[in-house]
């Protein structure tokens, strides 16, 4: 089983590269998802400062891994040979997957500048988003707090997404590719 997990800072490209891969009839398993379900469970308001907030608190009670942890199971339930997780926050999630999927866990990392993730944060309308550069600058700084940054020097292959979709959508399925073992799909 070969499961590569996507890291970089908010708004860098994680999901779309996610998404790709689900047209790719890769599954997907996305860590925010966990985060935004334990958001409703408590009855809040699913917006950026109460999911940071929520998701502080769980890697506070259950430790920096709790989403990778709480992700496991979807994974090995998920029933095929490779797996994309989205969305990886922090050192202590690569160090739980390299424990349990030892050398079949890929970590991709995938760059943009402030200014273009900016850019996309505006055009994207989730619920969660920032609505400032500096609400992003925020974000940046809390989850650096989780450790993104080691996670995303952990890395092993890294794809620039500060160009269009289309060069984007391209690199991210010849990475993927090498890992179907089959070439690129247009």
């Amino acid at each position: 089983m070969k499961i590569i997990a996507f890291v970089g800072m908010p708004a860098s490209g994680k999901s779309e590269a996610a998404r790709i891969a689900a047209e790719m009839s890769i599954p997907v398993i996305n860590m925010g998802d966990v985060i935004r379900k334990e958001v409703l469970r408590c009855g809040l308001e699913p917006n950026d400062s109460n999911t940071g907030m929520v998701a502080t608190q769980l890697r506070k009670c259950e430790g920096m891994d709790a989403v990778a942890v709480r992700c496991i199971s979807q994974i090995r339930d998920a029933g095929s040979d490779l797996v994309v997780v989205d969305g990886v926050r922090g050192i202590a999630e690569v160090e739980c997957f390299n424990r349990e999927f030892g050398e079949g866990f890929i970590l991709i990392s995938i760059y943009a500048p402030i200014e273009v993730r900016f850019s996309r944060v505006q055009k994207r309308g989730r619920s969660d988003d920032m609505n400032s550069i500096e609400g992003l600058r925020n974000r940046d700084e809390r989850e650096l707090g989780w450790g993104m940054g080691e996670a995303i020097e952990a890395s092993s292959i890294e794809i620039e997404n500060n160009s269009t979709l289309e060069t984007f959508k391209k690199d991210v399925i010849e990475v993927l590719s090498n890992y179907l073992g089959k070439n690129p799909v247009e």
